[in-house]
């Protein structure tokens, strides 16, 4: 006799249909609550869904068979900007999203016809993701399930966004996000092709020189070897702007003016010129002493302000751009040598110039320099001291004075921040090409704030991640994450409470949905009404703050079915185990630690 597989499968899913197998209350057994991250309904599953979901079956299965009481829940994720990203492509006619959808996912040609809907796309891969899931046998409890979207999680997102306002998690100000100039919108990993988190470089500092009656910008990630600086870089064959910036005259690469012009100043192009005319030019350094502009064709008008300034003591790149001039008989550069301003442990007075040697670079191509570049950067951070040159910051370490450079460069105008996109290109989803751009009055979680830093190392202490080595990795996002956009202007979601003009951003109003599953089955069976949840019912149940009279007075609901909430709630939180892909520890999964520690 052939066993029919298929048939075998069908009947154990209607038996647990059947017997509500996977449907759990509270009872007298010890519980588990295990939750897996709830997908975003922009395509069928992949296959790393499906791992990542038959773990959390797997473990779910494993603690029922042990005698314990699990809840494992699901819900969808419709909020943000990638379905409307994808609506636009469709409507567009755009060749490769259609292939796609046709000949990849096998989409029924009307329900195409309907997706210039951004709603339809969400409302069809949902359905497309959870057969799957039903087919699969993933026992989860049904009852639960909603989107991020229905009015009753909403008013979830709104207790929640309010609170942590009134906790003063959330500020408002200026501040650098990755940003698409199509769609008028901060991005986030959810946000963009291929799901990269746009990575801003904040460390990366621009500092004014004057030439002439104009200010010659070059940014650097290493304020504190100004006192090093032999000479200024310009690219020969670049044509640079001139710019007005907020009322000074700049002279930038093309491709720097368009940057400058997110950054919430006023920006006019004005002329230009042609790096050859600026060569032979001197500028002046923040101390007065004149600084000779000399040509690299290694200088690249993408990168920075398009011009670099010169540390060949210290910069293996300027080292070499300077020995090729020399070698070629530059009478300007000829007279330039490297000024030392860093003492570090294994390296003479000119470290540069002994590196550049020790690898065997040949000329300001070579490959090696990059090599070289990061070796001696790390060394000198990690082990190097300001020498006499560097005045009042003489002896200082270089790790801890580099700091102190900044703010004394800032505080006499001489520097300002020149955030940048560390991982570029990156793109959204829309396909636009994302930049850096600085937003005023934008509402921020405070993630920077180091109390809320403190109690987010304490959890992690507690918690036991699998596997292991991937809990420095939670402690390194961390240390590193500052104020971080919670709301945007477009897509689908939640409006923030007290500004209806911006709607809550898809990695704000995804950490603690959890809680969430213990009221939704009361909601989808018509006991409680999104009108019910009012902020005096959340507090009530998920803070313990208030007392129940007060739940009912405000929400309608009787004493009963509040205390069923509760118990609920209580009986199954806190959540006993996260499942989730290893690429979320950068974003979601730490913001899940510190929202409910918040």
């Amino acid at each position: 006799m052939t066993l029919n597989w298929t048939d075998v499968e069908k009947k154990w899913r209607s038996k647990w249909e059947e017997n509500k197998d996977f449907e759990t209350n509270p009872n007298d057994k010890p519980k588990k609550f295990i939750t897996v991250a709830y997908p975003y309904p922009n395509s069928p599953q992949h296959i790393g869904h499906g791992r990542t979901y038959t773990l959390a079956d797997v473990h779910a299965r494993f603690y029922r068979m042990k005698g314990f009481n699990v809840l494992f829940p699901m819900g969808f994720h419709y909020t943000g900007t990638p379905v409307l990203g994808m609506a636009k492509r469709i409507e567009a006619g755009e060749k490769e999203i259609l292939d796609g959808l046709r000949n990849i996912y096998h989409v029924p040609e009307d329900a195409i016809k309907t997706f210039v809907e951004p709603i339809k796309i969400a409302d069809y891969f949902h359905e497309e993701i959870k057969s799957g899931m039903i087919e699969m046998g993933y026992s989860i409890d049904w009852r639960r399930e909603f989107t991020t979207i229905v009015p009753g999680y909403q008013k979830f997102i709104e207790w929640q966004i309010t609170t942590l306002k009134e906790k003063g998690r959330i500020i408002q100000g200026s501040h650098p996000v990755g940003w698409c100039p199509v769609d008028q919108n901060p991005v986030s990993q959810h946000d963009t092709m291929g799901d990269v988190e746009p990575k801003i470089d904040d460390k990366n500092f621009l500092i004014k020189f004057k030439l002439g009656d104009s200010i010659f910008p070059i940014t650097t990630l290493r304020p504190e070897t100004i006192f090093g600086i032999t000479n200024l870089w310009v690219n020969p064959n670049t044509i640079y702007k001139k710019v007005s910036v907020d009322g000074e005259e700049w002279i930038v690469s093309e491709e720097c003016a368009k940057k400058i012009s997110f950054f919430e100043k006023k920006v006019e192009i004005t002329g230009e010129i042609p790096g050859s005319e600026i060569i032979g030019k001197t500028a002046t350094n923040h101390d007065g002493r004149e600084i000779l502009v000399l040509p690299a064709e290694f200088v690249e008008p993408s990168m920075g302000t398009g011009l670099v300034m010169s540390v060949p003591a210290h910069a293996p790149k300027d080292y070499q751009a300077l020995r090729d001039l020399k070698a070629k008989g530059h009478e300007l550069a000829s007279k330039l040598e490297p000024i030392p301003i860093i003492t570090t442990e294994g390296y003479g007075s000119i470290p540069a110039k002994e590196i550049c040697e020790k690898m065997g670079v040949s000329d300001q191509s070579d490959d090696k320099l990059e090599e070289a570049t990061k070796e001696l950067y790390l060394k000198e951070f990690t082990d190097g001291k300001l020498n006499d040159k560097c005045l009042q910051f003489d002896g200082e370490k270089v790790q801890f004075g580099r700091e102190k450079i900044r703010t004394w460069l800032q505080e006499n105008g001489h520097l300002e921040k020149f955030p940048v996109l560390e991982n570029a290109p990156v793109r959204c989803r829309c396909g636009a090409e994302c930049v850096v751009k600085v937003l005023n009055n934008q509402w921020f979680l405070n993630y920077g704030d180091e109390e809320w830093k403190g109690l987010a190392r304490n959890c992690l202490d507690e918690m036991n991640i699998l596997p292991n080595n991937i809990k420095t990795e939670f402690v390194e996002v961390i240390d590193w994450l500052h104020e971080r956009a919670c709301a945007r202007q477009q897509g689908l979601g939640t409006k923030l409470p007290w500004d209806k003009d911006w709607i809550v951003e898809s990695l704000s109003d995804s950490v603690i949905y959890m809680a969430y599953y213990t009221i939704s089955r009361f909601v989808n069976d018509g006991s409680v009404t999104p009108e019910n949840l009012t902020k005096e019912f959340f507090d009530y149940i998920l803070l313990d703050k208030g007392d129940v009279s007060l739940a009912v007075s405000t929400s309608k609901l009787s004493e009963d079915v509040i205390n069923s909430i509760k118990k609920e709630f209580t009986y199954f939180y806190p959540v006993d185990s996260r499942h989730s892909g290893r690429d979320l520890v950068q974003n979601h999964l730490s913001f899940f630690v510190l929202n409910h520690v918040a």
